[in-house]
């Protein structure tokens, strides 16, 4: 085909003159040919020439201008040249006025599809397109101002774009085309077209009300994106009297936004909605329609709730906000936790008493709303905005006053008793008054679960695989399917092996450190299959737990490697029918007169346990003082049974305090990575040793270079009866976040041994983390319940990391409120009564005033009784500041 060659060569004028001279039906059957070319040729580097030679030809044959429209619009981003006016002039005048038709009903932003249809208008004189998506590529063309090529009619001459549309014979057509629906041409364009249409209809192109009324009308139907409509309005640059007019579309369009608003969504997310709606600048006459959208949005987010207060504010101060709306008002706001909507909340009350005193008494009441907040400054703000105005009230309002200052702070006790009336009158007084009857609420003692018996079958032994897997923090279900696959594997494998093919489908998510659900790669091993990469690694760190753990990995996951490698060695081997580390209580302790019973039976098998079985069973024992039990275990002769013996004699393995030499009275020196908090770690000599993977956990340490993965459960159930030996390794070392770490410490307090320097300081580190507040406020009440709990200690470490430079003491607060409002006052204040000595001493520490404010509270309730001697010094200090408001309330609390 002689056309292809043309093409080929990039011969443009070569394929125009080719086809002058074939007939409309000989160009037709040119296309196919060329559209295979096409395949062929994107395939490979072309010339322009070459591109431009393609295009030309494959236009030429699109011989009815349906096809030539859908051709265009396909290949729509060439540029228009004189060759594109000789192709289109090969076809008659109405078949080149059916193509401008077409194409402006299709318009797109390609300027080339508008300039095809722009120079077919001048050229043909046909009907001017009026579709929306012409007047917008009409809008788009002139704003970037291409010049024309020889022989392409259209353009219009021009500086910028008003000029050139002042000049354009379209416009007068076109414009008030674009006004009849101007959201459609607006909505999601750059701000200058709304601007070029604005100033065009002041120019009398367009009519000015029908612009704003339609704009608002589409936005009512569809409203635009925030910050895009904030700006629109702002360019549209209402009138009064047009600001008037529009007042229902206005009003209609802010309910439809405020139904919009994502009342939850982040700062982000709701500034353009906020944008938008303070942009329609409604008045409080119409605000007043949507007063109960505005009051549902007060329990929004920060921002959503702040602009909603702002309206309301406005409403009320028009006078157009009814009594019951301004106490659901109070009430959906001075209870929330943000200080600057319940400050802003009052201000507003105290604004509407000095208006209008004569509001006082309802007034009044919906102020002492903030008498039950939680903080202790915005209820003293309360207090005494309502003292400013009492006198104002009448008489009527005193007892329900009096009702609502029940829920102060006792430390403001006697001063609501002078302002409402006698102090006996006040709930929570008796309560103070009468020390020796109060008693902290505390958690019942938690009880371990007992661990059920071994896994009966091989399918119950593959579900337990498979929730193991899937959720690795159940250490009882890993330890029972562990010793699962090493029973029945012992009795049938192949029946176990079939039993665990649908559990190896999912494999487990994948992590840092070795965890429980690593049990998959047992599993696999029972079954032959190929291993994951981390078993290579398994082995190659551990050895069977006879080489020191890795540094890349904990501890505690390091042993349990061990245990998984030991395992698949068991199963291969066949030679251990059950494993004896199995715990017989949900904390990890195994009793000892079960691990009597199993050692027991080995020996009379003629087995010897592997070794880090063995070693995890000893640290797993319960130490015992039953005769009958010590006295059969000396009778076993076997080694192992020789080893628990001794074992349980010497009462298991030693407790190591973990307190740094010199605590609290010196400053040793810090490691560049870490600071005075650093436990010691002397490590116990066990002999005979146990599998070094094993003893890492309890000698010297070693170390790790940081990591990655959260403290699990079974880090914990590893050494049940020895918490303070655990915490004092890896969880103060170096990691890559400290989210998740907290986590575990219900399960440390829950746990056996003494809960020493270690333990308390790794809750002090969650109080001022604030991360997982409830898991560090268990752990703390189960201590207290415990009788576990070192106040004075914990107070020193709190106060030595604030005074370290460690931010939080806000936070700090924040953790122990949430202590005391269990009803843990007296446990909460023998940490504080620690801690604020310190903190206020010289320079007090940035934010101790939320400290000394929760102390009110738990003394006031729990009744102790003294004095601090620094906190009667900023109490005798000149001033007002909160912090010294604060220590007032304290001191005379103390009282």
């Amino acid at each position: 085909m002689r056309l292809v060659e043309l093409v080929e060569a990039g011969d443009l004028a070569g394929v125009v003159r080719e086809l002058g001279a074939l007939s409309p039906e000989e160009r037709g059957a040119c296309a196919a040919g060329l559209k295979a070319h096409r395949g062929t040729a994107s395939r490979r580097e072309n010339t322009p020439e070459a591109k431009a030679a393609l295009f030309a030809a494959e236009l030429g044959c699109q011989v009815t201008p349906a096809a030539a429209a859908a051709w265009l619009l396909t290949y729509r981003y060439f540029k228009v040249d004189t060759w594109t006016v000789d192709v289109l002039d090969l076809y008659p005048v109405g078949w080149r006025a059916e193509l401008a038709a077409r194409l402006g009903e299709s318009a797109t932003a390609s300027d080339t599809v508008y300039t095809i249809t722009e120079h077919l208008v001048h050229d043909t004189g046909c009907p001017l397109p009026a579709s929306r998506k012409f007047v917008l590529a009409w809008l788009s063309n002139r704003a970037n101002d291409r010049e024309r090529p020889a022989r392409v009619l259209g353009g219009v001459p021009g500086g910028d774009l008003l000029e050139r549309l002042r000049a354009d014979a379209f416009t007068p057509k076109l414009v008030p085309l674009a006004v009849e629906r101007p959201g459609r041409v607006v909505f999601g364009r750059p701000g200058w077209l709304l601007e070029a249409l604005v100033t065009l209809t002041a120019e009398g192109f367009a009519d000015r009300d029908e612009l704003v009324d339609n704009l608002f009308a589409d936005m009512v139907g569809d409203p635009p994106g925030g910050a895009r409509a904030a700006a629109l309005l702002e360019a549209l640059a209402l009138t009064p009297a047009e600001h008037a007019r529009v007042a229902p579309a206005r009003t209609a369009l802010a309910g439809r936004l405020l139904g919009r608003l994502p009342a939850e969504g982040t700062r982000g997310e709701t500034a353009p909605h906020l944008d938008f709606l303070r942009a329609l600048n409604c008045t409080p006459a119409e605000n007043a329609l949507l007063v109960r959208d505005h009051l549902a949005l007060l329990e929004g987010s920060l921002a959503v709730a702040a602009y909603a207060q702002e309206i309301l504010t406005g409403l009320d101060e028009a006078g157009l906000l009814e009594p019951d709306a301004l106490t659901e008002a109070c009430e959906r706001v001075l209870l929330r936790p943000e200080k600057t909507l319940v400050r802003t909340q009052l201000t507003w009350l105290d604004r509407a008493i000095r208006r209008d005193p004569a509001r006082a008494d309802r007034l009044l009441v919906d102020m002492a709303v903030a008498f039950g907040h939680r903080e202790l400054a915005l209820q003293e703000r309360a207090l005494d905005l309502t003292a400013r105005h009492v006198e104002a009230a009448g008489e009527s309002v005193l007892p329900r006053l009096r009702a609502a200052a029940e829920l102060l702070s006792p430390g403001l006790a006697p001063r609501a008793g002078e302002l409402f009336g006698a102090q006996e009158d006040l709930g929570g007084a008796p309560e103070v008054a009468v020390t020796g009857a109060y008693a902290d609420t505390l958690p019942p003692v938690p009880v371990p679960s007992p661990v059920p018996g071994p896994v009966p079958t091989a399918t119950e032994v593959a579900q337990e695989v498979a929730a193991v897997v899937a959720n690795d923090q159940d250490v009882a279900a890993f330890e029972r399917a562990l010793d699962g696959l090493v029973r029945h594997a012992h009795v049938d494998r192949p029946a176990l092996s079939e039993a665990l093919e649908p559990v190896m489908r999912i494999l487990p998510k994948d992590a840092h450190d070795w965890v429980q659900a690593d049990l998959y790669d047992v599993a696999a091993a029972v079954r032959g299959d190929g291993p994951r990469s981390r078993v290579g690694l398994l082995h190659r760190v551990v050895h069977l737990g006879r080489t020191r753990p890795s540094s890349s990995f904990s501890l505690a996951g390091s042993l349990l490697a061990a245990r998984l490698a030991e395992a698949m060695e068991i199963i291969e081997s066949g030679t251990q029918p059950f494993l004896l580390a199995v715990p017989t209580l949900s904390t990890g302790a195994l009793d000892a007169a079960v691990l009597l019973a199993r050692i027991s039976a080995l020996d009379a098998l003629g087995i010897d346990p592997a070794p880090v079985d063995l070693a995890q069973a000893l640290l797993r024992v319960t130490p015992t003082a039953d005769d009958e039990v010590l006295r059969a275990a000396g009778s076993l002769d076997s080694p192992a049974g020789r080893r628990l013996a001794h074992w349980l004699r010497e009462g298991g393995l030693p407790h190591q305090d973990s307190e740094p030499k010199g605590w609290p009275h010196c400053e040793p020196p810090k490691p560049a990575s870490q600071g005075w908090w650093t436990p010691a770690r002397p490590g116990a000599a066990i002999d005979p040793e146990f599998p070094l993977a094993a003893a890492a956990l309890v000698g010297p340490y070693v170390g790790n270079n940081g990591l990655a993965d959260p403290i699990r459960p079974f880090w914990v159930a590893q050494l049940p009866h020895h918490r303070e030996e655990l915490m004092a390794r890896d969880y103060f070392e170096p990691r890559t976040s400290q989210t998740g770490w907290p986590r575990v410490l219900p399960l440390v307090a829950e746990s056996g041994g003494p809960a020493g320097w270690s333990v308390h300081l790794a809750v002090a580190f969650g109080l001022i983390w604030r991360l997982d507040t409830i898991a560090v406020v268990d752990a703390l009440l189960v201590l207290a319940a415990r009788e576990q709990l070192d106040g004075g200690l914990l107070g020193r470490q709190l106060e030595a990391l604030l005074n370290d430079g460690w931010p939080g003491a806000n936070r700090a607060a924040e953790s122990l409120r949430t202590a005391a409002d269990t009803g843990a006052y007296a446990t909460v204040w023998s940490v504080l009564a620690t801690a604020l000595p310190g903190l206020l001493r010289g320079t007090p520490v940035r934010g101790v005033g939320d400290l000394l404010a929760l102390a009110v509270e738990c003394v006031s309730r729990c009744g102790a009784r003294g004095s601090v001697a620094e906190v009667t010094a900023i109490a005798d200090r000149k001033g007002s500041s909160q912090l010294v408001r604060n220590a007032r309330l304290l001191r005379d609390a103390l009282r």
